[in-house]
């Protein structure tokens, strides 16, 4: 091995992990595989009975009861729950505009109108110089908002991925949006479910790979404790001073 070689591996070696700590914290943000299950599952088995039986209170009973289940199995596991809890909003909204309408493609509304907002919040965050995946991912990467005004790279490829969610969830409604007014239910809800997971899993990696080329994220909690750390240490030298200045002037009264 050459000495040239050293700087290569040790690039790639950076470049890696790297690559790794990027995948690991987009795994946390949205939940990975489970968080994926927890998604799609109420939806799943709203529309399999309702395509079974047409019978909205128990297609919506069953969706509610399931997003609850899977609530408590997290909370006897004693692992996180926010996207289970946010699972539980959604077929409870969900269940409330059916119930309230008398028709089943309104137990799907509530999550297509959020979808449409969610896609133009990460236009709009990102024209206004603030994009929303920075604001998700900043705390996840103990970055917190240093990319805005610190790291002009990694601002960069948070917009580019910003775009990305919001372009793919606004052609997701453009799909969706149509189908509600033109489809029956059935129709509709297994649309709905198909365009659950692909959608996601081509904004995570497209995200994943915008900022595994990014810079890296400067760890701002570690900075403020390396800033604590010296004040403690300048405290200490100061006091440790002044206790010899003391001693000092008490061996000269001496």
């Amino acid at each position: 091995m050459t000495s040239l070689d050293k700087p290569t591996e040790d690039t790639e070696d950076t470049a890696g992990d790297a690559r790794a700590v990027t995948e690991a914290a987009l795994f946390e943000a949205f939940g990975g595989v489970r968080g994926m299950v927890e998604t799609v599952l109420p939806g799943l088995l709203f529309v399999t009975i309702f395509t079974i039986n047409k019978d909205l209170h128990w297609s919506a009973i069953a969706a509610l009861a399931v997003s609850l289940a899977l609530v408590v199995v997290r909370l006897v596991m004693k692992d996180t729950v926010k996207h289970a809890f946010s699972g539980v909003f959604g077929v409870a909204f969900g269940v409330v505009f059916a119930m309230m309408t008398g028709n089943a493609k309104d137990f799907y509304l509530p999550g297509m109108l959020y979808t449409l907002g969610l896609g133009l919040a990460y236009i709009i965050t990102t024209l206004c110089g603030v994009p929303l995946i920075g604001l998700i991912l900043g705390p996840v990467f103990k970055e917190n908002l240093s990319w805005r005004t610190r790291n002009p790279g990694r601002k960069k490829a948070y917009a580019k991925a910003s775009y990305a969610w919001g372009l793919i969830l606004l052609a997701k409604c453009a799909i969706l949006f149509p189908l509600y007014w033109w489809a029956d239910t059935t129709q509709l809800g297994w649309v709905l479910i198909a365009l659950k997971i692909p959608p996601f899993l081509l904004a995570v990696y497209l995200t994943w790979v915008f900022l595994a080329k990014a810079p890296a994220p400067i760890d701002v909690f570690a900075e403020m404790e390396a800033e604590e750390r010296a004040e403690k240490e300048r405290k200490a030298a100061r006091a440790e001073e002044h206790g010899e200045a003391t001693a000092a002037r008490h061996r000269r009264e001496v």
